[in-house]
This record gives C-alpha cells, sequence and structure tokens, in this order.
C-alpha cells in the first residue's frame, strides 16, 4: 500500500513524495551535468562565463589577499580577517588580511578568489570540490567555497531578513 496521496498527472499516478524525490534528482542530475557541460564547451571571447551565462550566477565581488595593513580595514574577529573596500569600489574590489591563527584554508589566504551571487547554494556546490562547506558568517548570508583548477570561488545565498536582497 502506498503511503503518500496518489494525484492524477498526464494521465499517470504519480505519488506526491515521489514526485518531490523524482524533482529533486533531476534538479541534482541537471546540476552535475550543468558542471560536466560547463567545463566541456569552450566559449566565444564576446561571451560571458558559463556560470553566468547558464547557469544565472551573478558577480558579486573580487576578493584579494594582501599582507600590508590597509586604511579602513575592518577586523572581523571571529574569523581571524581584516577585510576594506568591498563597500567602496565600484568594481566589488575587496582586500583582505589575515590574522596568523586564521583558520582559513591556504589557498583563500594567498590566492584572490572570485564571488558569485546563487539564488541555491547546495544546488550551486553539486558537482563541486567543496573547500569550505556552507556557513553563515552573518544574519540571512549563506557562504560557501569551491576550488575550481586551483583557484578558490566564493559562493553566497542571500535570504531575506528584512533588508533589501541585492541586485545585480
Amino acid at each position: 500500500m502506498l503511503s503518500c496521496l496518489l494525484v492524477a498527472h498526464s494521465n499517470q499516478f504519480v505519488g506526491r513524495e515521489l514526485r518531490k524525490d523524482k524533482l529533486k534528482a533531476m534538479t541534482i542530475a541537471k546540476a552535475k551535468q550543468s558542471v560536466g557541460t560547463l567545463l566541456a564547451s569552450p566559449r566565444s571571447p564576446q561571451e560571458p562565463p558559463a556560470v553566468i551565462a547558464k547557469l544565472g550566477w551573478r558577480y558579486h565581488h573580487l576578493g584579494i589577499p594582501h599582507p600590508e595593513p590597509r586604511p579602513d580595514e575592518k577586523h572581523i574577529e571571529a574569523l581571524g580577517v581584516h577585510i576594506c573596500g568591498f563597500d567602496t569600489s565600484p568594481y566589488g574590489i575587496e582586500w583582505m588580511r589575515f590574522d596568523p591563527d586564521c583558520q582559513v584554508p591556504a589557498i583563500v589566504r594567498t590566492v584572490p578568489h572570485i564571488a558569485f551571487t546563487v539564488d541555491n547554494l547546495e544546488e550551486a556546490l553539486t558537482g563541486c570540490e567543496v573547500l569550505i562547506a556552507p556557513n553563515s558568517p552573518s544574519p540571512g548570508v549563506r557562504v560557501a567555497f569551491i576550488v575550481h583548477d586551483g583557484a578558490p570561488v566564493e559562493l553566497l545565498e542571500f535570504r531575506e531578513t528584512g533588508a533589501s536582497k541585492p541586485t545585480s
């Protein structure tokens, strides 16, 4: 006996729970296929990166590690990082300096990273090599880092918390 309700769909009976599972599996399969397809297909010089053109990711910032203090740095003690520039740069450049005991992976402390906003962090991570697992550094924001071809990439998901959501 089926434990879920049956609904009519295209002259077939499909259980709601089975349908949810199928949609979730299709989403994961699509993400895996998308990542594989993106890596396999070259782009022409005038095209934007595939994660923007095909997956809808939006540019957020470029994080650049540096060793020297800069004017107007903000220290995020819990993370062991000093940041500046993000809120004033018209290009989204964020300068980052790390405390000696910072637990951030070495690649993030030494190699610049690009950051994108995504609508669904879990879906965006599917099929990717995760460097820093999803976490929430502040209310309404979830972030994770992946590695692609030796370069760190930050993914951000913004959730409504009463503040307005950034637009692209």
